[in-house]
């Protein structure tokens, strides 16, 4: 019988996880995996919604539950596999009396993961009667430092009331919003309506089922911080623990874009002009032309202004010294054997956008040339040698003046930024970002806790930045820069004050916690009770046309953000008036939006 099976399988721990990856849409790098729980394959219950429907038939939802969190335990450390481990929960486990409380954490403490790299996912397999014991027996959980996902939303029972009521650490959309996303209007627009709900919570979004790049392309151009799906990596019981789906599109090419610098230096740049081919060129004229130019590294390609392919020089030497090479190939169009997906990269393209294109391209050939397009009709090409020469060039000055806590760009390449979009007339938000109180936390915590802190809000500031268009910089300290060219820039700035207003307090101590802050000795030696850490942003809108500077932006953000300090709490100081010079006949015009 089916209960006995399932006694067997639990009773003797005959259950295997698979692990799917979550993937950071902006990146491509993996943050973490959600555990599924399998019976064996030629298991009666090896489909896991049988095997949960015959555990709640029997009474037993629970123990399988709790069977389930210790093999996904073990397995994941077994695997020695990065980021956060998802672990689906059912409401009613949680609430479950007859289990010890501290099972989970004991696992965990076991094989020496912290609760902090957990995260509880729920599942609403039954409705949820009692809110409030809910909410307590979840706190638990986040008082030992675990962070809590609610799944499927929009398919359950009462997702919205449930995101509203527990304040997640993430949301999972569910699957039916964001397939096909990209052809259907409507879905289009009630997750769009879920976002603006997430940004008021501080809340991650992780859309589920992505399959297809149009699919990854629209909800990742919507905000969608994350994302999971055959895309990215189907439930293995040894997953990859590297994602490079983005380098897999179809035409291998790079696009444009970096959060963290001025964009002025593109591949163009190096464009090289070399003989080209027809695909119907015969291999022996193709073995005149590498004769006729001796330091010829490869031929493009291209057929009536279009790249068709790419002839290497070593392969094609290979193929001509091989026994009766030249008596095989001589009078073949050289069509037949040349590459047919060679690297193709527009010229507009920021060379640091190139740069994270070949981070994890170790099978490129250094000798090989990339082919350069102008509206994907052939322009050039560049050699690979070239461009990683160039590219070290622009590591070292990214390092000579980056910010050494947290690597992001220094004064220098935030006033280059600035004047670069002053120059092209280019509008934008400039954000200036700083930390109250937190001298007195520095003093208490040492210099290790205040360095945490500031890696802690560059993180924050870096994952609100939309890496195609904005730019993140650390003036120094406690002090950022964001200049903004998003036109949702205020959401932008609401989610940055929700999101540090939910992650700070984790870095007192809870005595600290519960009283609200520190007393600390001021500067005459006074001693002051300073509330737990917030941020002031103070912004400033140039608006593209009126005559200004890096310097003159810089110092009306920095009073902009004067004013937000004298604000209490999280707050925003938005100057609303159209940014030029300050003149009698131009008064200020101030608006407050306090987090």
């Amino acid at each position: 019988m089916l209960s006995e099976h399932l006694h067997e399988l639990i009773k003797n721990r005959q259950l295997e996880s698979r692990f799917q990856p979550i993937v950071n849409m902006k990146t491509g790098t993996i943050i973490g995996y959600e555990a599924l729980l399998r019976a064996p394959t030629g298991s009666p219950l090896h489909n896991p919604a049988s095997l949960f429907d015959v555990a709640a038939r029997c009474g037993r939802f629970t123990e399988l539950d709790l069977v389930a969190r210790e093999i996904h335990i073990r397995n994941f450390s077994r695997l020695g596999l990065p980021g956060k481990l998802f672990l689906n929960v059912c409401p009613i486990s949680l609430m479950e009396r007859k289990f010890p409380r501290g099972t989970t954490r004991r696992f965990l403490e076991n094989l020496g993961i912290s609760p902090e790299n957990v995260v509880i996912e729920l599942t609403e397999h039954s409705p949820i009667d009692d809110y409030a014991l809910f909410r307590e027996a979840l706190s638990h959980y986040r008082e030992m430092g675990f962070a809590v996902a609610i799944d499927d939303l929009g398919a359950g029972y009462s997702g919205l009331r449930l995101w509203s009521e527990l304040r997640p650490e993430y949301v999972k959309l569910d699957r039916h919003f964001v397939q096909r996303i990209n052809e259907d209007l409507s879905k289009q627009q009630f997750v769009r309506s879920l976002l603006d709900i997430a940004l008021g919570q501080g809340c991650q979004t992780i859309a589920e089922g992505i399959e297809t790049q149009e699919e990854y392309q629209t909800v990742r151009s919507m905000g969608i911080g994350f994302g999971q799906g055959y895309l990215f990596g189907r439930p293995q019981p040894v997953p990859s623990t590297r994602s490079d789906f983005i380098t897999h599109s179809p035409t291998r090419t790079a696009g444009s874009g970096s959060c963290f610098g001025r964009q002025t230096v593109t591949i163009g740049s190096l464009v090289e002009q070399v003989p080209v081919v027809s695909p119907q060129t015969l291999f022996n004229q193709v073995g005149g032309i590498f004769e006729a130019y001796p330091a010829l590294r490869s031929l493009p390609v291209v057929d009536d202004g279009l790249v068709a392919g790419l002839v290497l020089r070593e392969d094609f030497m290979k193929r001509a010294a091989s026994r009766f090479g030249w008596d095989l190939y001589g009078k073949d169009p050289i069509a037949a054997i040349m590459e047919i997906h060679p690297i193709i990269i527009e010229t507009s393209t920021p060379l640091e956008k190139v740069s994270q294109f070949f981070e994890d391209q170790e099978h490129i050939y250094r000798g090989q040339d990339i082919i350069l397009t102008v509206n994907g009709r052939y322009a050039g090409v560049v050699s690979i040698i070239i461009l990683l020469r160039k590219l070290t060039e622009l590591q070292i000055r990214h390092a000579r003046h980056a910010n050494p806590l947290t690597l992001l760009p220094g004064n220098v390449p935030i006033n280059e930024h600035i004047e670069g979009l002053l120059q092209e007339g280019i509008s934008f938000t400039a954000c200036y970002c700083d930390l109250d109180n937190f001298k007195a936390y520095n003093d208490t915590y040492g210099y290790g806790g205040g360095d945490t802190v500031i890696k802690l809000l560059a993180g924050i500031l870096a994952d609100a930045a939309d890496p195609e268009q904005d730019f993140v910089g650390h003036i120094g300290g406690d002090d950022f820069m964001i200049v903004f060219q998003s036109l949702d820039w205020r959401q932008r700035c609401t989610h940055i004050l929700n999101r540090f207003a939910q992650a700070i307090p984790a870095h007192y101590n809870r005595q600290h916690r519960q009283e609200g802050g520190i007393w600390s000795e001021n500067r005459v030696g006074q001693s002051v009770f300073m509330p737990i850490i917030t941020l002031s942003i103070g912004s400033v809108q140039w608006n593209g046309v009126h005559p200004m500077s890096s310097h003159e932006i810089a110092t009306l953000a920095s009073e902009a953000k004067a004013l937000a300090k004298k604000q209490p709490g999280n707050s925003l100081f938005a100057e609303r008036r159209e940014l030029r010079k300050n003149t009698p006949e131009n008064p200020p015009d101030h608006a407050i939006l306090v987090a």
